[in-house]
């Protein structure tokens, strides 16, 4: 009989759910995901088993659920769209959520953002809080990790900034670019997620990288890296969202929003504190100068061909 605790994780045919799933499978752990993808190409063989996400079935869902000990969350939106919405991804959160416990999951680890607020204007950070007072509340065993922004081989923000330097002959920073971020390298965050899953106290951890840049430095590094460093403008925030418009009309993809700004110059992608990872973002971008930002990488073509696989842009 196998005694092994299982371990489900969301979206590990993606991007960091496949990270974490590959550091559980390193440490002989069984895992299963919970996924709208069951075609997405995949590194993993018969070693990952696919089990439906199925919000609109919660009985379903706990059925899923029903024998895993640890529950790994990657699940959000990343902006509104016509084909999905934060609020929607709230609800499915609680869903999920709730079938963990009725199925007995132990503890569920969740990655949540910087400065969550149930009160903040802005909906991803408000949906954030709601979420995490949701799990706090749930009587379950939980982490929750609270990355600002994630970079890695599948990465989109840094490499569509890379992508921009390549193409354009200039790159615009919102503002005077002073606001600060410290980005952590997808291997680190699920190290993080991996290692708080084995404990058993709940846990609230800043999952940063060692780095703390201003935006207008964050840009810079990427361009030196890439031996293609750019003229940088100071623009006000509505001129570089109308640019982004244009932008994204040409790729077919959103390529910032007026709220990702908004908490990009709120300096919500900044905290205190000692880092979570090790893994410096100047570093991994030397590594992979010769491919970061290539190719642009696209959200909604991830979104909309859900039998495709994340292609590395790195």
């Amino acid at each position: 009989m196998n005694t092994r605790p299982k371990h489900a994780v969301t979206g590990a045919y993606g991007y960091s759910g496949k990270y974490i799933a590959t550091r559980l499978l390193a440490q002989d752990h069984e895992v299963v995901t919970l996924t709208n993808s069951p075609d997405r190409p995949h590194a993993f063989g018969d070693r990952v088993s696919a089990r439906p996400l199925c919000f609109d079935d919660p009985s379903g869902l706990a059925t899923s659920l029903a024998d895993v000990d640890t529950l790994y969350n990657t699940y959000w939106v990343r902006f509104n769209h016509a084909a999905f919405q934060h609020s929607e991804a709230v609800h499915n959160t609680r869903v999920l959520f709730e079938a963990a416990r009725t199925a007995g999951v132990r503890r569920i680890v969740h990655v949540s953002i910087t400065h969550p607020d149930e009160n903040s204007p802005l909906e991803y950070f408000a949906g954030k809080g709601i979420l995490e007072k949701a799990l706090r509340d749930s009587g379950m065993s939980y982490a929750i990790l609270r990355p600002a922004v994630i970079f890695g081989d599948e990465d989109i923000l840094i490499n569509n900034i890379a992508w921009a330097q390549r193409k354009f002959p200039v790159f615009g920073v919102f503002g005077d670019g002073s606001y600060r971020l410290r980005p952590i390298h997808v291997e680190d965050l699920a190290a993080m997620a991996v290692t708080a899953g084995a404990q058993q106290e709940n846990l609230i951890l800043q999952a940063v990288g060692p780095d703390s840049f201003t935006y207008r430095e964050l840009v810079e590094e990427i361009g030196k890296a890439i031996a293609c460093a750019r003229p940088i403008m100071n623009i006000p925030p509505w001129l570089g969202w109308l640019v982004s418009r244009i932008v994204g009309f040409f790729v077919n993809d959103v390529f910032i929003t007026r709220e990702e700004i908004r908490g990009l110059m709120s300096g919500l992608l900044d905290v205190d504190g000692p880092a979570g990872g090790t893994t410096r973002l100047g570093d991994w971008s030397r590594a992979n100068a010769t491919n970061l930002g290539r190719n642009y990488a696209s959200e909604m073509a991830r979104r909309n061909d859900r039998a495709a696989a994340y292609i590395p842009v790195c």
